[in-house]
């Protein structure tokens, strides 16, 4: 049986994946690394319920790393524009070292059921990692089990943050709904 490394940004993005993967025969592990999320509350309810959600389906999990977001700001401080590339990158790349080092056939993220990540660049920086530590980048499309995925999470009451991870994702989750309610009010189209 193949082994595969799934970095995982959170239950509710990383069970449908998760599912598929074993249907395929393939044995799941899962990586924790995630040093964008702020703030640490929010690290520690996605954290939380992905070990929680680990246990249940007696999946190994490993932490890698430790809340740190003082590297993520100083990296992305001069192009915040850029951050997700950064991003995709520290955690692909810390993935596809741990499994390289630990011996996994290949190395996967649940961030590639996201509609809301660039799919084209995950999987141009995974390939690109993969190649640098000598591991397979295992590139699915998981887009289509997204909705699945979030109602899989729900019915299992999964925490469900609101967006994606970083303090500036949840300014243009904030921001756009504030831009959203003007136009309304103003009776523009949002």
């Amino acid at each position: 049986m193949s082994n595969v490394l799934m970095h995982m940004c959170c239950a509710p993005c990383a069970n449908r994946p998760i599912a598929v993967l074993r249907e395929e025969g393939l044995q799941v592990a899962g990586f924790w690394f995630n040093p964008n999320i702020h703030p640490y509350t929010e690290y520690q309810a996605r954290k939380r319920t992905l070990e929680e959600y680990a246990k249940e389906i007696s999946m190994k999990l490993i932490i890698g790393g430790s809340y740190d977001l003082r590297s993520f700001i100083t990296h992305v401080a001069d192009n915040i524009d850029g951050r997700c590339g950064y991003c995709y990158r520290v955690r692909l790349e810390e993935t596809a070292k741990y499994a390289a080092q630990n011996g996994y056939d290949s190395f996967t993220t649940s961030l590639l059921i996201s509609p809301y990540q660039n799919f084209d660049a995950i999987c141009a920086i995974g390939k690109a990692m993969g190649e640098q530590y000598g591991v397979q980048f295992l590139d699915r499309d998981f887009r289509p089990l997204f909705q699945e995925g979030q109602t899989f999470a729900r019915e299992h009451g999964f925490y469900m943050q609101k967006y994606c991870g970083c303090i500036f994702s949840e300014e243009d989750r904030y921001m756009g709904a504030k831009r959203r309610k003007k136009a309304k009010q103003q009776g523009e189209n949002p």
